[in-house]
């Protein structure tokens, strides 16, 4: 194989993992029994003013957005000045894949009872710890094998974006309820597939959520085939540090927040990195929430089965959007480009808002790729062209820090607590809410960062140098 294409199914089976699990997780977590407002057993002490923070749903989402964190201090670090890339991506894939497996089978021992909290998430954070850092790590490694990277990384990249694609469809016909397509005895290849794809044929309630748990075995496979397959990818061996540079990389990285338009684009990053974690939060309870329950808006009523592929719809436009990346930065520059990406969320969140629609819906996850691609891919290429080479890993973690990190927290936090706000029937088995009132505030904050990047994102044509004194030129 080429390098290209090594490095393409690296990013293949990277976002296969990640995408198989976390479309449907907000849903899974309650139908285990786990509370989204009280601690788990052990910490029940709490003060009443900081326990919400602590739920048992929060604890296991944001055991991965912290593993972010701890990545840009640890793992990262160990990337780019300890062990060659290829190796600690292996090692870590097969650590994480096991523990993802282990989670296939935590289930609730009788309906009454939930399933044990602790294993599953020690399991998560387990699993969590040992991910994350390759999102940055895969990065880095693409970054130092690609001849141009500002050319190629985005054409790379869009494979991952097929890994997530490819890790959803699978589940419209694990989501099946087979028994009734048995009892419809179809006749013939074309009648089967009708009477399969049926929306009134997919699995609900808690039927749909038990096979949900097949996500974590989908998941842990693909990462113990990455495990394997990294060590055939090219060599990328550590670098030490340069000379007048950090023995620290991820303090290398920080120090470049003290550069104005490092900073703005570090602050235009948290806020956009919430609101594109809030898509996951809501889309969907939203997809699957009924139609005409109140005059409010309360959902669109689509099929549960067809929500992962619907989701991913944003995925294959984020295909074309990754293909074409590098023309559409060497035309409208880094600021404009970036700009269309925030826009998108704002747009996406208009529509979800204000036309509940079941056609629009749908249709409208077409910018959640326009998203990703113009701001966070960006993102990522603009760190690689203007942070030093020698905190590569550590540069793409710093910024990780904010879109895997602390602005999911923020999200995962502050978004149950405005569903709590909006909620228009309480009831535990199939909560309704009022979405227009719900999509309308990450609607305010992507075009509050919009205006941010437009006014305050100034970057140099040159890249800084690790000293931050004279720039040096961007390759």
């Amino acid at each position: 194989m080429s390098t290209r294409a090594k490095l393409s199914v690296m990013m293949f089976l990277e976002f296969f993992i990640w995408g198989a699990w976390l479309p449907l997780i907000f849903g899974y977590l309650p139908s285990l029994g786990y509370s989204g407002d009280t601690p788990p057993e052990g910490l029940k002490g709490l003060p009443e003013s900081i326990a919400w923070l602590f739920s048992e749903q929060a604890m296991i989402i944001n055991a991965f957005f912290i593993s972010a964190l701890v990545a840009l201090f640890f793992s990262t670090q160990f990337a780019d000045r300890t062990f060659s890339a290829e190796r600690f991506l292996a090692f870590s894939h097969l650590v994480g894949g096991l523990a993802m497996l282990g989670l296939f089978f935590i289930r609730k021992p009788s309906a009454t009872e939930p399933a044990p909290f602790w294993p599953f998430f020690g399991l998560m954070l387990l699993h969590s710890l040992f991910y994350v850092p390759t999102i940055s790590i895969t990065n880095s490694i693409a970054f130092a094998n690609l001849k141009d990277p500002q050319r190629d990384f985005g054409r790379v990249r869009l494979w991952g974006t097929i890994g997530w694609i490819a890790a959803a469809w699978p589940f419209v016909f694990i989501l099946v309820d087979w028994d009734k397509v048995e009892a419809a005895n179809p006749s013939g290849l074309v009648e089967w597939l009708k009477t399969a794809l049926n929306p009134d044929n997919a699995k609900t309630g808690a039927a749909f959520r038990a096979a949900t748990a097949y996500t974590f075995i989908a998941s842990g496979a693909a990462s113990l085939l990455l495990a394997l397959f990294s060590l055939f990818l090219p060599h990328t061996p550590p670098k030490p540090a340069s000379a007048g540079g950090e023995s620290l990389a991820w303090l290398e990285a920080v120090k470049l927040l003290r550069h104005p338009f490092v900073l703005v684009l570090f602050l235009v990053t948290f806020i956009d990195a919430a609101v594109h974690q809030y898509y996951f939060v809501w889309t969907e309870r939203y997809l699957t929430g009924p139609v005409n329950f109140t005059e409010a808006n309360t959902g669109v009523g689509i099929a549960p089965n067809w929500v992962m592929p619907i989701m991913s719809i944003g995925q294959i436009a984020e295909i074309f959007t990754m293909a074409f990346l590098g023309y559409v930065l060497k035309t409208l520059g880094w600021r404009m480009t970036m700009l269309i990406g925030i826009l998108g969320h704002a747009g996406r969140f208009a529509v979800f808002a204000f036309l509940p629609n079941p056609v629009l819906a749908v249709l409208v996850n077409v910018l959640h790729g326009i998203c990703y691609a113009f701001f966070f891919a960006t993102v990522y290429i603009f760190v690689d062209e203007f942070f030093p080479k020698d905190a590569r890993s550590s540069a793409q973690g710093l910024f990780n820090t904010l879109i895997l990190g602390l602005g999911p927290i923020a999200s995962n936090t502050v978004a149950p607590f405005i569903g709590k706000l909006f909620t228009l029937d309480p009831d535990p088995a199939n909560t309704v809410y009022d979405f227009g009132q719900i999509f309308r505030i990450p609607l305010y904050a992507a075009l509050i960062a919009a205006a941010l990047l437009l006014v305050a994102f100034h970057p140099p044509k040159r890249a800084v140098d690790q000293s931050g004194g004279t720039p040096t030129p961007a390759h």
